[in-house]
């Protein structure tokens, strides 16, 4: 099976790294930045290394699975309109492992189904560590048959595949539960300066809070890249903000209010003004460190 694989960025990357040490796949690959592909282009431990897309349309019109990890829906409706539906051959399969909006899905649905395309959207969670390890939770949404002719390409990549339903079901579970990292690093670093400045140190704040009813994933994986400085090169402030306008696009549509991610997405949008939409995700803490006169520092 020859799969097509664009978008090499810390969870693309590895999920390649993945399909290309199973020995299953023909593996092609793509990045607008090559050095990205580094890794995947040469041979290592005795692995078959994977091809550099040269010429996208030959490669499409030949891949039996196009695979993409991309930043969001307007790079994903590039992508579509300009190869994947000029160049993919029919009964093609098209799994798009990106964050995504439910409008720009049903455009994507409408013209792949026209085409003769399977399109599974099959949005990822579990962070980079998750990627490198294989182990990564994954929504699915599209046509059952389609799923299970490719659960064998979800269960390299995950260990927690769910699908549910129609298309667009896995992106909205993505948009949903994402949310929840954002508002805990937000609501994390609160705390913690709640007991630094009452006097208790960063890294005894974080074990306490590591070891109560306040413990969550974000606190263990997280807690100690705010403590450390560096607030997480694995993923960037603009993207975590694009997270938190999607699940309020869809709470829109939804006809719902969520204040409390409003409140987040509003901060999120301070620190990309603040400081950059490139810069690490968790530097979005650093307006209440500035604001409180404190660095959380172990």
């Amino acid at each position: 099976m020859h799969i097509a694989f664009f978008g090499l960025g810390n969870m693309g990357n590895p999920m390649a790294v993945n399909l290309l040490k199973s020995g299953d796949y023909q593996l092609s690959v793509f990045d607008l930045d090559k050095s990205k592909a580094a890794n995947l282009l040469r041979a290592d431990d005795g692995n078959a290394s994977a091809e550099w897309i040269d010429d996208i349309p030959a490669t499409l019109a030949n891949a039996d699975v196009i695979m993409s990890s991309l930043p969001g829906p307007v790079q994903i409706a590039a992508f579509a309109e300009q190869n994947v539906f000029l160049h993919a051959k029919t009964g093609a399969t098209w799994i798009d492992l990106s964050t995504n909006n439910l409008a720009t899905c049903q455009d994507l649905l409408a013209a792949a189904t026209e085409r003769g395309i399977d399109f599974l959207d099959s949005p990822v969670s579990g962070g980079d560590e998750g990627a490198r390890a294989g182990t990564l939770s994954i929504y699915v949404g599209g046509d059952q048959t389609a799923f299970e002719a490719h659960r064998d390409i979800y269960e390299v990549i995950g260990s927690n595949t769910k699908h549910l339903g129609q298309s667009g079901a896995g992106y909205a579970a993505k948009i949903s539960q994402v949310v929840l990292c954002y508002l805990h690093s937000i609501a994390l670093s609160e705390a913690l300066m709640l007991g630094v400045k009452a006097g208790v140190s960063a890294s005894e704040m974080l074990d306490i809070i590591q070891n109560s009813t306040g413990r969550s994933y974000v606190a263990d994986r997280y807690g100690p890249c705010m403590l450390n400085g560096d607030y997480d090169p694995s993923f960037a402030l603009g993207l975590a903000l694009k997270d938190m306008r999607l699940a309020m696009e869809l709470a829109e549509t939804l006809g719902i209010t969520l204040p409390m991610s409003q409140l987040v997405t509003d901060i999120y949008q301070e620190a990309c003004e603040t400081y950059g939409k490139d810069a690490n995700h968790l530097i979005a803490v650093k307006l209440l460190e500035d604001a409180s006169g404190t660095l959380l520092r172990s």
